[in-house]
C-alpha cells in the first residue's frame, strides 16, 4: 500500500520534467529564489521539441504560454483527446497530479515558450486563507484558454524575469497571489467564491503595518513577511491592504520609497546611488524608473 509520502515523491519535479522535454530554460527564475512559483522561458530548437511524449503526473501546477511561431499540438488528458494550432496568446493548464500524453509534429522555426510552475501547497494555503470550500480546489486541464488577464498577468512574470528580479519580493509575491486567486476562481474544478467583503484592517492594524512598513524601507520586503507583523494571511492582507489604502502593499512601498528620496535629495548630499539603497530600490536605475512614473521628473531634476 502507497503511504502519501511515497505518492509525492513519485510525482515528477518540474526539474525532472525539463530533463524529459530536453530543453533547457533560457530564463529561470530558480535563481532568483521566488516563493513557491517557478517561472522560466523555453526556447526549442526544431530537432529537439517533443514530437511524442508522455509525461507522467507532476507535483507542480504547469501553465504553458507560446511567446513566438504557432505550432500544431496534440494533448490527452483524462481520455480526452485535444489537438490545435497553440499560438501567442493562447494559454494551456496541466494540473498537478494528472499525466498527460503529447504529440507536437515537427516545426520549421524554432520555438519559445514561457513555463510557470507553481506549488499545490500554495493553491492550498490561498484557498483555506480565502475560506474557499477546499474540496473543489482542484484546478482542471484547460487546453488552448484564450484568456487576456492571465496573459496581462504572466507578461508580468516575464518582464521581472528578464530584469533579474528588480522589483523585489514583495511584487512577485504580490503577482503570485494575484495569478493563483484567477486560477481558483476560473480554472478550478468548481466555481470558487471569495468572502472577504465583510472584513477590513483596523485601524490599530493598518497603522501597524504602515509602521513597519517605514522602519524597514530599505529591506526586500516580502508579502509573508509585512502581512505577519498583525498575523494575517498574505492573501487576506494584500486584499485589505488595498481596500484600506486604495492601493496595494508594493504600490504604497513605492510610494513611499520615492517620497523618502525625493526628502534625502532635497537635505542630504548623498550620491543618488546611494539614496537608492537606503531607501529600498536595487539601483540607482530602478530608483531613477519609479521616481521619474510617480513625480513626471528625474532625481538628478529635483536635486
Amino acid at each position: 500500500m502507497l503511504t502519501t509520502n511515497s505518492v509525492t515523491e513519485n510525482l515528477l519535479k518540474p526539474s525532472e520534467l525539463s530533463q524529459r522535454l530536453k530543453g533547457t530554460p533560457v530564463l529561470s527564475s530558480q535563481q532568483i529564489g521566488w516563493n513557491g512559483i517557478l517561472v522560466e522561458q523555453y526556447q526549442y530548437s526544431i530537432s529537439s521539441k517533443i514530437e511524442e511524449k508522455e509525461i507522467p503526473a507532476l507535483s507542480d501546477h504547469w501553465l504553458i504560454l507560446p511567446l513566438g511561431y504557432p505550432s500544431h499540438l496534440s494533448q490527452k488528458s483524462d481520455d480526452r483527446l485535444h489537438e490545435s494550432l497553440f499560438q501567442k496568446g493562447d494559454s494551456l493548464l496541466v494540473p498537478a497530479r494528472k499525466p498527460t500524453y503529447w504529440r507536437c509534429p515537427s516545426s520549421e522555426s524554432a520555438l519559445t515558450e514561457l513555463n510557470i510552475h507553481i506549488q499545490s501547497e500554495l493553491i492550498e494555503q490561498v484557498a483555506q486563507a480565502s475560506e474557499m470550500d477546499t474540496k473543489g480546489i482542484d484546478l482542471a486541464n484547460h487546453f488552448r484558454k484564450q484568456d487576456l488577464q492571465l496573459q496581462h498577468i504572466a507578461m508580468l512574470f516575464l518582464a521581472e524575469l528578464q530584469s533579474g528580479g528588480i522589483m523585489g519580493r514583495l511584487y512577485i509575491e504580490s503577482l503570485t497571489q494575484a495569478l493563483i486567486i484567477h486560477l481558483l476562481r476560473h480554472y478550478s474544478e468548481v466555481a470558487q467564491i471569495f468572502t472577504l467583503e465583510k472584513r477590513s484592517l483596523t485601524s490599530n492594524q493598518l497603522q501597524q503595518v504602515i509602521d513597519y512598513i517605514h522602519t524597514h524601507l530599505d529591506r526586500n520586503l516580502s508579502l509573508v513577511e509585512v502581512a505577519g507583523t498583525i498575523n494575517i494571511s498574505p492573501t487576506y492582507f494584500a486584499s485589505l491592504f488595498k481596500r484600506a489604502t486604495g492601493t496595494s502593499p508594493h504600490q504604497y512601498v513605492i510610494q513611499q520609497r520615492v517620497e523618502r528620496a525625493k526628502l534625502m535629495l532635497s537635505k542630504t548630499d548623498l550620491a543618488i546611488a546611494d539614496i537608492a539603497l537606503q531607501v529600498g530600490f536595487s539601483s540607482q536605475s530602478h530608483l531613477t524608473q519609479q521616481f521619474k512614473r510617480l513625480t513626471g521628473v528625474t532625481p538628478k531634476q529635483v536635486r
